[in-house]
């Protein structure tokens, strides 16, 4: 009788009847006391094997987000690493096309000057007229020639084309007259048909045109320095 007494006030108290007869019975049928004692052993042992099993989950769980952190981490550094290699790579390639296309500029003047060396060769030797006039403006100013030489070591050209625009460029002194033609062989526009006719430059006061022979002096020589303005025309042919 007793022990129906214990169970049936352990289901008073809200405990399961399955769980309090396997407590009573555990307990050897030795009251509510031990019954109940039992019974909140095993609570708290589910409670600390519970609040265990979550320790476990939030360690794993910062774990996981350590390991994801280190490998953004590395991600991160994977890319600045390759986006400098990038950048390095095309500062290389700039730094190589721009010694491609200045050793192309001078390719281009050597055969320009061999191409118009074989052309007018002839008939440059042969032309007194220029070479008579060349010292007219020379003794002109005499006196500043040496000084221009002295402390000047570049000569900035304007040459104005035949279609109203103009290009500046900055050479060295010591250039000849056949890098200015050259370069504005180089930029000028695009005649219709795509033919480009030869030019000639003309100095802009006092009017002079320039012959080939001109074309293989330096522009100190020819008092151009420090500074001038060039008139583009068309050559007309001989």
């Amino acid at each position: 009788m007793s022990e129906l007494t214990a169970l049936e006030s352990l289901i008073e108290m809200g405990f399961p009847r399955g769980r309090a007869e396997k407590a009573l019975t555990l307990t050897g049928n030795q009251g509510i006391e031990a019954a109940m004692d039992w019974m909140m052993e095993l609570v708290a042992q589910k409670q600390r094997e519970r609040e265990e099993r979550e320790e476990r989950e939030a360690l794993e769980r910062e774990r996981q987000r350590r390991r994801q952190g280190q490998e953004l981490s590395a991600a991160r550094q994977r890319l600045q690493e390759d986006e400098m290699r990038r950048a390095a790579e095309e500062r290389r390639r700039e730094k190589a096309e721009e010694l491609a296309a200045r050793q192309r500029v001078r390719e281009k003047i050597e055969r320009d000057k061999a191409e118009r060396a074989k052309k007018y060769g002839g008939p440059v030797g042969s032309q007194p007229t220029p070479s008579a006039t060349e010292p007219g403006p020379v003794p002109s100013s005499p006196s500043q020639e040496p000084p221009t030489k002295r402390e000047y070591d570049q000569c900035r050209i304007q040459v104005r084309l035949p279609d109203g625009t103009s290009l500046t460029q900055t050479f060295r002194a010591r250039e000849q007259l056949a890098a200015v033609r050259l370069y504005v062989e180089l930029h000028r526009g695009e005649e219709p048909g795509g033919d480009q006719d030869p030019v000639q430059l003309l100095s802009g006061f006092p009017r002079r045109a320039f012959s080939e022979a001109d074309m293989e002096r330096p522009l100190q020589e020819l008092g151009l320095v420090p500074s001038a303005v060039l008139i583009v025309a068309k050559k007309c042919p001989s």
